[in-house]
């Protein structure tokens, strides 16, 4: 089998795995739209006071919620994705089969994510949107050309969301427990990709600063590309740029880790 087609049946595994688990997708479903809803009357009521925060009317604000809702589990914010398996294989000691497979363990677990993420916004994401869209007024688009330029920040953010991750997991070589860092991937994810508030309505210096870290290429920037607030092209550098980078670092640390492993005769 051609490495592409490995890959391609990887992710295709990690989409059939969450398709299997019906009751929790639906009991997600359930559970973004009635926190969308929350959140779209907390929204409003703070725009009232403050009319255009962070360059949003409402609609746009309303827009920024169910798009949340919708990425949340997609883009694994919170963790919970394929860095989930992959610290307890590390903590088993079972990593050291993957380590003997005839492919890239990036590549290979980034394919598993990327099938969960494709049907967690299929399954769980999509139905929470179109709720918003019936019920309140969004700001989407008309066209064609921005849904095209959102499907690709949707890809860069879930390999940007997923290199954060892999880091996060590799670190479990040395941590031997995953506990304290899927804490700290909870509270990074939740606040620093903009869930809590848009990542525009901070001011400031640490406004400035959030906006270029990279949870901003999780749900800022598919939000701004999505209602025409940014440029697609500078959505795609910044996406990219983050995604090599922290994609690089994870190649990095995981030679390291290797050499760990060999070291101790893993």
């Amino acid at each position: 089998m051609g490495s592409g087609r490995l890959y391609a049946a990887v992710a295709a595994g990690g989409f059939r795995r969450y398709a299997t688990y019906r009751l929790a997708t639906a009991a997600g479903v359930f559970t973004n739209t009635v926190f969308g809803v929350i959140l779209v009357y907390t929204y409003l009521a703070l725009w009232d006071e403050k009319p255009h925060l962070g360059g949003y009317d409402q609609a746009q604000a309303v827009t920024y919620v169910w798009l949340g809702q919708c990425l949340y589990a997609t883009l694994a914010i919170q963790g919970g994705g394929a860095e989930r398996d992959l610290m307890e294989r590390i903590g088993t000691g079972e990593i050291a089969v993957d380590l003997y497979r005839p492919a890239d363990l990036q590549l290979w677990w980034l394919a598993a994510d990327l099938g969960r993420a494709l049907f967690q916004l299929v399954g769980r994401g999509v139905v929470p949107f179109l709720f918003g869209a019936l019920f309140f007024p969004m700001a989407v688009p008309a066209g064609t050309a921005p849904w095209a330029a959102f499907a690709v920040t949707l890809l860069l953010a879930a390999v940007v969301s997923f290199a954060i991750r892999y880091l996060a997991a590799l670190s479990v070589f040395w941590l031997m427990d995953g506990r304290g860092v899927n804490q700290v991937l909870m509270i990074t994810g939740i606040f620093f990709s903009g869930m809590v508030l848009p990542l525009n309505a901070f001011p400031g210096t640490f406004g400035e600063i959030v906006r270029v870290l990279p949870w901003a290429a999780q749900v800022q920037m598919p939000a701004d590309v999505l209602m025409g607030e940014t440029g697609a092209l500078r959505a795609f550098a910044f996406q990219a740029g983050w995604a090599a980078v922290l994609l690089l670092a994870g190649r990095l640390l995981q030679a390291a880790a290797t050499r760990r492993v060999v070291v101790q005769g893993g």
